[in-house]
């Protein structure tokens, strides 16, 4: 399989209702909230493209273009961006959707950066 095959097949792509439990008081979702589910899926996509134990080193900048309203669904799409020799980038988006019509919105980008370790939580290469 070729860097390109397992990039493609490691995208993930998760979907959550916003409820009300998870929003502030202008009734929009946590910035917090939205960086703990872009966190979780940036995860999941370097352990799929690299079937190693990762762990998140940073995020290295989340824009926050639109408020994400309770009420609606959103789609958080995780995609490996860029593949060094210990470290990877994942880019992960988040995309509202209205509830009961075709509306569907960027609202959130971030990239996080990933570190592949061994059993002695030391640095290795990362598989490719």
């Amino acid at each position: 399989m070729t860097v390109e095959d397992k990039i493609k097949a490691s995208e993930t792509r998760i979907f959550k209702a916003v409820f009300p439990n998870t929003t502030n008081h202008y009734d929009t979702l946590f910035g917090g909230t939205a960086m703990h589910m872009m966190d979780e899926v940036a995860f999941i996509t370097a352990t799929r493209f690299s079937r190693q134990i990762m762990v998140t080193v940073s995020s290295d900048r989340i824009d926050f273009k639109k408020p994400i309203p309770a009420g609606t669904i959103v789609e958080l799409i995780g995609t490996v961006s860029h593949i060094g020799n210990t470290s990877l980038k994942v880019r992960v988006e988040i995309y509202i959707e209205q509830m009961y019509s075709e509306d569907r919105e960027k609202a959130v980008t971030g990239e996080f950066s990933f570190v592949a370790i061994d059993e002695h939580k030391k640095p290795i290469k990362i598989l490719k």
